[in-house]
């Protein structure tokens, strides 16, 4: 009988994702470009949104990014996510003494993620980022869920204890990665198969 009694109250781990509320996604872009480079993909943002929105309503989807404002391709990037449903957050890129680039956002991530409790009851936060346990742990107090989206290797334990959530990017990447078909310059075939598709089509 206590047995019935059990299932009756647990919930699935289905419905708990249903009940998900409004969603409010937070993207380091730096951290994902870094994830995708190590399990050697490339993302489609427009899966991203509908992987890490999973049928929920979605308030906003952030992307924050440092940019180098002499990078063309770069700023046609940005404008299509501005396009495609991201609201871009940017920072001019700093040169470091080693001369690599670099732009931490961690703190607009936090300010926004704390100004906007009330109006989202999810956040998705795409970062394995420790420096954002406190903002996450902040944000859990004022009654928001947590779900933390990044590589495992890359992700600071500290970030994941604080989360309701912890999804590993290797564990998702079939459903965000671009589909490889569209590189037709690594087929070898893929002049034969216009040929034959062009007789088909006579």
């Amino acid at each position: 009988m206590l047995h019935n009694i059990d299932n009756d109250c647990v919930f699935t781990p289905e419905q708990v994702l249903e009940n998900r509320g409004r969603v409010a996604i937070f993207i380091d872009g730096s951290n994902l470009f870094y994830a995708a480079l190590q399990l050697g993909i490339e993302i489609d943002y427009t899966k991203l949104l509908c992987r890490l929105t999973a049928g929920s309503r979605l308030l906003r989807s952030f992307f924050y990014t440092g940019v180098d404002r002499t990078n063309e391709k770069q700023q046609g990037f940005l404008l299509w996510m501005r396009r495609n449903g991201y609201r871009v957050i940017s920072k001019d890129l700093v040169q470091l003494p080693d001369g690599s680039k670099k732009a931490n956002l961690d703190v607009e991530i936090a300010v926004d993620m704390m100004a906007l409790v009330g109006s989202y009851d999810t956040a998705v936060l795409v970062s394995g980022d420790g420096d954002l346990a406190y903002a996450v742990d902040a944000v859990s107090y004022r009654g928001v869920r947590v779900e933390v989206v990044s590589l495992r290797s890359m992700t600071s334990d500290s970030l994941i204890n604080v989360a309701d959530r912890y999804i590993d990017l290797d564990g998702i990447k079939e459903d965000i990665q671009k589909t490889p078909r569209h590189n037709y310059t690594y087929r070898p075939l893929s002049g034969m198969s216009l040929l034959e598709d062009a007789d088909h089509q006579k």
